[in-house]
């Protein structure tokens, strides 16, 4: 078979290890907090990083920290960095690798990592937590919507400012 009919290597997104990289719970008004009616206020913040591990493995990292406040006081902070190991192949266009870097893995990672803050806010000593399902994939959008919309607005200021200077 010639090298112009060769078929297009076929894309694979394989996981090779799912860890916790780091899991913590801090609870600054314990004891006291146990004794207030529990209303909290929850915050919860997402990050993903993505590492390059050579060859075709990366390493994607889901960071979750939730925050529950009880009026201004800090009931518990539970922060937990899901990780994943991943084998990548057959990705030549560099979007699609980010894509599946980017909105793919972290869904794959998602439900391991809600386990673990549940587990940790459990023990704790709080009642259940159950983390609301994310869209990797529309935050994955979002992201890079952003990310052109600040890329736009550089080059325009750039522009901008040497036109000035003339």
């Amino acid at each position: 078979m010639a090298d112009s009919e060769k078929k297009p290597a076929q894309r694979q997104a394989l996981l090779q290890k799912i860890y916790v990289k780091d899991a913590s719970l801090e609870v600054p008004q314990a004891p006291q907090i146990f004794t207030r009616p529990w209303q909290p206020l929850l915050d919860v913040q997402v990050n993903t990083q993505v590492t390059g591990l050579g060859e075709a493995n990366w390493q994607v990292v889901l960071s979750i920290t939730v925050t529950a406040k009880l009026e201004a006081d800090i009931a518990f902070l539970a922060e937990v960095h899901q990780a994943g190991v991943f084998t990548l192949t057959g990705f030549d266009d560099q979007a699609d690798l980010a894509a599946v870097l980017g909105a793919y893995c972290p869904n794959l990672l998602f439900p391991f990592a809600r386990e673990a803050v549940a587990a940790l806010v459990q023990h704790g000593g709080f009642p259940q937590l159950l983390l609301q399902p994310i869209n990797f994939d529309q935050l994955y959008v979002e992201h890079h919507q952003r990310a052109r919309a600040e890329q736009a607005g550089k080059a325009d200021g750039h522009v901008a400012a040497e036109s000035r200077l003339n």
